[in-house]
């Protein structure tokens, strides 16, 4: 296994991925976002505290870029900055991608298709997003029957299909107050 650079954290993206990146720069990133205007050896060492407080303090190489943005944003409004964070500025909306999901379940396989919709369903909920989006309905739809052409046959599986994202979200009515479901 590498051994991550003493000045980096492994930041989780909002997709799950994962990338090893110095603190500085995903600060940089994120104050470019913001728009604020600040002293850029200012910014250096707020980074560096906030790195020196997941390493040493919690012991952790691996954080979300929400935790990172969140523990920055304290630390610079300690400083007297008004910082606006990027919730506040626009909607979180999540995205996944049916077709995917069909993808990996495998051609006329339903039943784990529908296993892997409420997995990613469930992770996406936990970022409590404004809107969650799926993508590739129909693309999907003729993925898993084996359809190069529309069907009637199609058209039931697709209603299956947002039928059961639809049971999902009221499921989750305690989790989704605020968010809206998106089928495409």
């Amino acid at each position: 296994m590498i051994q991550l650079n003493p000045n980096c954290l492994v930041f989780e993206t909002s997709d799950g991925s994962m990338i090893p990146c110095s603190a500085e720069m995903v600060t940089i990133e994120l104050i470019e976002e913001s728009g604020i205007k600040t002293d850029a050896n200012l910014v250096k060492n707020a980074s560096a505290a906030v790195l020196h407080y997941f390493q040493n303090e919690l012991g952790r190489t691996h954080v979300s870029i929400s935790e990172f943005s969140d523990a920055l944003e304290k630390v610079l409004r300690g400083f007297g900055y008004d910082v606006v964070s990027a919730e506040e500025k626009s909607p979180d909306i999540t995205i996944s991608d049916l077709r995917e999901i069909a993808f990996a379940a495998g051609k006329g396989c339903e039943l784990f298709f529908f296993s892997r919709l409420r997995q990613e369903f469930e992770k996406r909920m936990e970022k409590t997003p404004t809107e969650l989006r799926f993508t590739g309905l129909k693309g999907c739809v003729k993925q898993l029957m084996g359809a190069q052409r529309w069907s009637s046959r199609c058209t039931l599986f697709s209603d299956q299909i947002v039928t059961f994202l639809r049971d999902c979200y009221h499921e989750r009515q305690d989790r989704v107050e605020g968010c809206a479901l998106v089928v495409l």
